[in-house]
């Protein structure tokens, strides 16, 4: 078995479970699969995670998040009921405005393909599946604007095997660190202004490679961008779009994975329509790593 079989074993008894504690799971309207039975007849019991680190790789939606400076409303949280009703029992409800592309989220390919699928369409064989994670970190600190190359890629797979087809590749430049210092993680915090940004991300033959040759399920990042930061031409989305693959973006906690062996869980919020959208995404790391 191959340590993709072994995230994709990890991942599938993980839904398991979630069927058996919720009898039905809907993987897209009209597709509903029934709980599996063990021989027996009985449903199969809770999945044992003990050993497993489970890492959170989203930041939280709040005043602090980090949002492309086009998108100049940021977030907003209003309360609509907070206190004790005439009940006598507690109740809070609140109403959230967040542009689609601002802090932990995902692009679907509509975001830079026409016609391309949107962020409800994205089949959930690209959001969950094997991580692998490209430390770029030193490359990063040499050059504010460094991209991931082709050489880059290969010296990765030299030490850890070659990058199998559904993996989700997320990129670790060490910018999650900067996190959530604007002008620090984006290069520029001018509202308004997207023309004076520095940040690092992927390369357009290493993305090529990644998505085309390697079959890679998503691209992802602990940056803003799954193009670097002074891109005027966004060349890496359309390549990603173009495979019909999805962009995590503003990633974190990159440097609690290992380089292989991870599962990751992807899930936005489903938008009918988005090019976009707010992403929870964790991992499971087996005790092995």
């Amino acid at each position: 078995m191959t340590k993709s079989d072994l995230s994709r074993s990890a991942a599938a008894a993980l839904i398991a479970c979630a069927t058996a504690a919720c009898s039905v799971w809907v993987e897209t309207p009209g597709d509903t699969r029934a709980v599996p039975e063990e021989p027996d007849g009985e449903a199969p019991g809770a999945l044992d995670l003990e050993g497993y680190s489970l890492v959170d790789l989203s930041h939280a939606f709040g005043d602090e998040t980090v949002y492309w400076p086009t998108d100049t409303a940021g977030f907003a949280l209003e309360e609509l009921a907070f206190g004790e009703t005439e009940g006598g029992y507690f109740y809070s409800a609140y109403a959230l405005a967040t542009a689609e592309h601002g802090g932990t989220h995902i692009d679907a390919p509509i975001h830079f393909l026409e016609g391309g699928p949107d962020v409800a369409s994205i089949p959930l064989r690209r959001l969950v599946g094997p991580a692998v994670v490209i430390d770029m970190t030193a490359q990063a600190a040499a050059d504010v604007d460094y991209r991931l190359t082709v050489a880059d890629v290969e010296a990765h797979e030299a030490e850890h095997g070659r990058i199998e087809p559904g993996s989700l590749v997320l990129l670790r430049t060490g910018w999650s660190a900067r996190w959530p210092d604007a002008l620090s993680y984006l290069g520029d915090d001018t509202p308004g202004d997207a023309s004076q940004l520095n940040f690092p991300s992927y390369g357009e033959e290493a993305a090529r490679l990644l998505v085309d040759e390697r079959g890679a399920a998503a691209l992802g990042a602990d940056v803003a961008s799954i193009d670097y930061g002074a891109s005027t031409d966004f060349i890496v989305h359309q390549i990603v779009a173009a495979a019909t693959a999805p962009g995590l973006e503003n990633l974190t906690n990159l440097d609690r994975l290992p380089a292989r062996g991870a599962t990751v869980i992807a899930l936005p919020m489903k938008i009918a329509g988005g090019s976009g959208g707010p992403l929870r995404a964790i991992a499971l790391v087996p005790p092995s790593n």
